[in-house]
């Protein structure tokens, strides 16, 4: 199966340079769902591009009858951040021209005021898929008025115009799957919204976080928010439905980092979720035992994350993946005072139980800086 490759302008630099997305749009013979994926949103967090590049190379062996619908995949889809580097350093978490997350930054359909529950209340003697079809319209119809923006000759801020590029291709999808690693020393985790929990097992990873707390300003969240909402709107009214739209965040291993086992983790997994949902017709997938499949998924509010009190040096008695235990001695902080006094230690006990899930990468820290995530168990 040979793909269909798009090339999408992005931003043109000042050295008349221009940075581009490419597109590898995947069609079966046979319509159907459309799921897409993306890597690399953060500029150091780059081992989902080698999930996408095996994913290209395992579906261009694929007959067209093999797949279902459509998969499009853009690997290196922020590719200003991925350029941002400062010797060994990659700083692309943020946009270097107004200082915001880069995946921070996307539209939502929830906050431009529309009156779902009056979409919910007109339309919910309709059959599921034609409320999902008409709503979907009024997403896209909404987005698209963006575009007018984008043409005025005042200009628009460059993220304004890069989130309408990677929304126009995801918007009209049924699973959205975005790829990234933790910006430290990271395991591998997905994040999960409410209700999709047996979805989640289909990734076939061992921890992930249940998004209960969110404001939409996210990749995933800016998709998937406004079809929660709905859902919601419609059991006020006694309609249980549960629409098969689905996002997706997978944590992949660390930052700076291809690690290859985080890397099959993401393509087997990503394998296995799309021959569920079948889009793929593949031998030995899905695997029989993913209903079985346990994942640990901790509710976001309970996670727990240590700043450092102080400026100084850690030294970490705990590793990534370690279970600790309340009043645990975590790390030491060696405080080199400027008082005419001998260095200082200061010792950081766990405040609970849980999983360390994230790790700082530099030991060197000043006072407020991060160091480490805690997982509830």
């Amino acid at each position: 199966m040979i793909p269909n490759i798009l090339t999408i302008p992005l931003i043109q630099l000042a050295s008349g340079d221009r940075l581009f997305l490419q597109v590898y749009q995947f069609k079966g013979a046979k319509p159907g769902k459309k799921a897409y994926l993306q890597s690399n949103l953060h500029g150091a967090e780059i081992s989902g591009n080698a999930v996408i590049h095996d994913l290209i190379e395992f579906l261009t062996r694929l007959d067209l009858e093999q797949l279902i619908g459509e998969i499009w995949l853009v690997p290196v889809c922020n590719p200003l951040s991925v350029n941002q580097r400062s010797h060994h350093f990659s700083s692309g978490r943020y946009n270097p021209y107004d200082g915001k997350d880069w995946n921070r930054i996307f539209w939502d359909y929830e906050k431009t005021g529309e009156n779902i529950a009056q979409f919910a209340q007109d339309y919910q003697t309709l059959e599921p898929h034609e409320i999902q079809s008409k709503y979907r319209q009024n997403i896209l119809n909404q987005f698209q008025q963006l575009s007018e923006n984008l043409k005025s000759s005042l200009g628009v801020p460059y993220h304004k115009y890069y989130r309408y590029q990677l929304q126009s291709l995801s918007l009209n999808a049924d699973y959205l799957i975005d790829l990234h690693s933790g910006t430290n020393y990271g395991l591998d985790y997905l994040y999960c919204f409410h209700s999709r929990e047996e979805s989640a097992k289909a990734f076939l990873l061992d921890y992930g976080i249940l998004m209960n707390d969110y404001d939409g300003d996210a990749f995933d969240e800016a998709f998937m928010k406004p079809w929660l909402a709905l859902e919601r709107e419609l059991k006020k009214l006694g309609k249980n439905i549960q629409f098969e739209i689905e996002a997706w965040t997978l944590e992949l291993g660390s930052g700076l980092t291809m690690n290859p086992e985080s890397v099959e983790k993401g393509v087997r997994g990503i394998k296995n979720y799309l021959a569920m949902k079948e889009l793929l017709l593949i031998e030995n997938f899905p695997l029989t035992s993913t209903p079985n499949h346990t994942i640990n998924l901790s509710p976001k509010n309970q996670l727990q994350y240590y700043y450092s009190r102080t400026g100084g040096m850690i030294k970490f008695y705990i590793k990534l993946g370690e279970t600790i235990r309340k009043n645990q001695k975590l790390y030491e902080i060696l405080i080199f005072n400027k008082t005419r006094e001998l260095p200082q230690i200061q010792e950081v006990f766990a405040e609970s139980d849980g999983l360390i899930f994230d790790l700082a990468r530099n030991h060197s820290v000043n006072q407020g800086e991060y160091i480490l995530g805690v997982m509830p168990r």
